[in-house]
């Protein structure tokens, strides 16, 4: 991989229009250094290795529950997990899931036109729109509910990021949303060209208060022309100051 440095590259410029994703706000609230780094000034933080088998887990279970969305019966996971609802069918969920495109909403406190590609959304008898997150994993024991790490924090605001969106389109959402976790089986003898899952699902209360806050501060943080602090606990802010300091040492040695 060659890295460059470009300005030019869907970068915010003040003043002007600009679309701000999930995925970018959830940058800036794990660092605000690293994104004003990259929708500031064009350098973005080192990307790591695509999870293609997640990847495949999330079209195939999209696959999946589409069928049971053009038929309006519930899958058998909502039944097994007694919730009451089916696939939700809306002439906008293609869009809504395709990554770029998502779920958009401009927001008139900062200007910015907020956006998120979700994996799926189910519906209660009484109308209530219900976010569905795919999740894959592998790992020993019953994935039954969100832990208190960085990760799951992170699928937490994603949640409520979506709740808010949805609802800014003029939808009826619950608080509640659901995240279908497909647990990779690791005590089969051999491989044999199949991988088992464990399925469950999570449901979890999502609130969205802190988000129109944040996007407050984000949208500061853009337009200075100052950079922010970072995190102190970024470890790519760590590295890139401890790569300089080690090389400024070295100069005067």
């Amino acid at each position: 991989m060659s890295w460059k440095y470009d300005r030019s590259k869907n970068t915010y410029t003040p003043g002007f229009p600009y679309a701000i994703s999930r995925s970018k706000i959830d940058l800036f609230v794990d660092c605000p250094l690293c994104f004003y780094l990259d929708v500031r000034l064009g350098v973005k933080r080192p990307s790591g290795p695509q999870f293609t088998l997640n990847l495949a887990v999330d079209l195939l279970l999209k696959k999946e529950f589409d069928l049971y969305r053009a038929n309006a019966t519930p899958h058998p996971l909502m039944e097994q997990f007694d919730i009451d609802a089916v696939p939700f069918k809306h002439p906008s969920m293609d869009e809504w899931r395709e990554n770029f495109k998502g779920i958009r909403y401009n927001d008139p406190q900062t200007g910015l036109t907020i956006f998120g590609a979700i994996d799926d959304a189910w519906v209660t008898p009484a109308g209530e729109v219900l976010v569905v997150d795919y999740k894959a994993t592998s790992k020993d024991g019953v994935v039954n509910s969100l832990e208190d790490t960085k990760w799951h924090n992170q699928y937490r605001r994603q949640m409520e990021i979506y709740q808010w969106l949805l609802r800014r389109n003029d939808l009826r959402v619950s608080n509640t949303g659901y995240f279908v976790y497909a647990n990779g089986k690791r005590s089969a003898e051999t491989f044999d060209e199949h991988l088992a899952f464990d399925m469950n699902v999570i449901p979890y209360e999502g609130n969205g208060g802190w988000i129109p806050e944040t996007l407050t501060k984000l949208k500061q943080c853009l337009d200075s022309d100052t950079a922010p602090q970072p995190n102190s606990e970024c470890e790519h802010c760590l590295y890139r100051k401890l790569a300089r300091d080690v090389q400024l040492e070295a100069r005067k040695k």
